[in-house]
């Protein structure tokens, strides 16, 4: 890849996006300026900046208890959503009786689940650390069991011609053919546990020192602390921004060399 190229890459993924977001903040300073709206209405963005580093002591801390929780429980689901995924492709029959269940956990909506759970795990974070997790599983398991049933025909037929036992065909054919669509699944799934971590701090309600960036949007709520409650959102936002980045980055690393949805074929 040239140098052209790089340019053009690096213009299209990040100049563009980066010049877009700088007109939207301008336009949006501009328009509470302009119309004198009050902060408890629409902060301004540079009031939202001055309020994140005005009590970054107290959303930096929610932001460290917050993340922790979508990190745990997004490790969790990939933990359990792949062992579900090769129980699925061994037995046929266990998923075609189990799937069923794993659809359930994506079109129940965590809210409503989430205040049983709380009520019935004592620990407070491993409550909510299984609340994410439920809601990050389906991406897991959905997609890696995809990626390894989507395997070539005359490459199993080769395995099958060698008389390779279950789990040589596991490790050498069915696992890195899932991996492009297990990377996919974690750019999903780790967006739907930091989503997982705030409803399931909104349900339980947590404050304190312990208290995450769900609990601080609102406490400042209640107090109608409007550009707090922006800053954390914000925090929210570039939290789930860069997991997907990280994700992404880690898509590129495991798959530049050998898969074709990663390589570059600019010249």
């Amino acid at each position: 890849m040239n140098n052209r190229s790089v340019s053009k890459e690096i213009v299209e993924k990040l100049l563009i996006p980066i010049v877009l977001g700088l007109v939207l903040v301008a336009s949006w300073q501009g328009i509470v300026d302009d119309l004198e709206i009050a902060p408890y209405l629409l902060p301004s963005p540079s009031l939202i900046a001055f309020t994140l580093i005005k009590d970054w002591p107290l959303l930096g801390s929610a932001l460290w208890v917050t993340t922790q929780i979508t990190v745990l429980s997004f490790l969790l689901a990939v933990t359990l959503g792949v062992l579900i995924s090769f129980v699925f492709i061994q037995s046929p029959i266990l998923e075609r009786a189990l799937f069923p269940y794993a659809v359930l956990l994506q079109v129940t909506p965590i809210v409503a689940v989430a205040p049983l759970i709380i009520i019935w795990v004592k620990d407070t974070n491993f409550s909510l650390i299984l609340c994410a997790s439920l809601a990050a599983l389906f991406p897991i398991i959905s997609n890696t069991t995809i990626g390894l049933k989507s395997v070539d025909p005359d490459l199993m037929s080769f395995f099958k011609l060698q008389k390779a036992t279950r789990l040589q065909v596991l490790i050498r054919l069915r696992i890195p053919s899932a991996l492009p669509y297990f990377f996919g699944g974690l750019r999903i799934s780790s967006g739907l546990a930091l989503i997982g971590a705030v409803v399931a701090e909104f349900v339980a309600g947590t404050g304190g020192s312990g208290s995450g960036l769900a609990y601080q949007i609102l406490q400042a709520g209640f107090q109608l602390n409007i550009p707090r409650m922006f800053a954390a959102l914000l925090l929210i936002s570039l939290t789930g921004i860069f997991l997907f980045m990280f994700m992404t980055w880690l898509t590129r690393i495991a798959l530049s060399e050998w898969h074709s949805s990663e390589l570059n074929l600019d010249t």
